[in-house]
């Protein structure tokens, strides 16, 4: 069994300081492919507290309100810490496509986290799109998966 996005529902997306200019990048390349998008914020460059737009985004992916999400800040770690507070969020920190790639296969990731400082805006557009363009493959991966959540 393979799992896919729905691609009827906006792609969510959020970012602090260190990911906006990124995220401007990120939002015009998935227009220019045809996707919807939610943007969460930030919508300048002045310091801001990235879960102020983290848990929004998670939110909208939690409640299916948005197909995934997509979160950027300068190391990613802040985003995705927070993104997987929320009982409904797989949130995975990808510097490659690689690691895009299997986190949506094996781990059937929701939420792609992004680190600004330490990938090109060209290398977060490839994994972007990785991310959105792999599956999860379900199979033996689907126990470890609902393994995850606190009940």
């Amino acid at each position: 069994m393979t799992i896919e996005f729905d691609r009827s529902k906006p792609i969510a997306i959020g970012a602090d300081h260190a990911g906006f200019d990124y995220k401007t990048a990120v939002v015009k390349h998935l227009n220019k492919m045809g996707y919807q998008v939610a943007d969460f914020g930030t919508y300048s460059e002045n310091s801001v507290d990235y879960p102020d737009f983290a848990h929004p985004t998670s939110d909208s992916v939690e409640k299916s309100e948005t197909a995934c999400g997509i979160l950027i800040c300068g190391s990613a770690n802040g985003v995705a810490i927070t993104a997987n507070k929320h009982q409904g969020i797989r949130a995975a920190l990808c510097w490659q496509k690689e690691i895009a790639e299997l986190a949506r296969k094996h781990n059937n990731a929701n939420v792609l986290c992004l680190p600004a400082r330490f990938i090109s805006v060209q290398n977060a557009l490839d994994i972007i799109d990785t991310f959105l363009n792999t599956s999860f493959e379900g199979g033996r991966h689907e126990g470890r998966v609902n393994k995850i959540a606190c009940l």
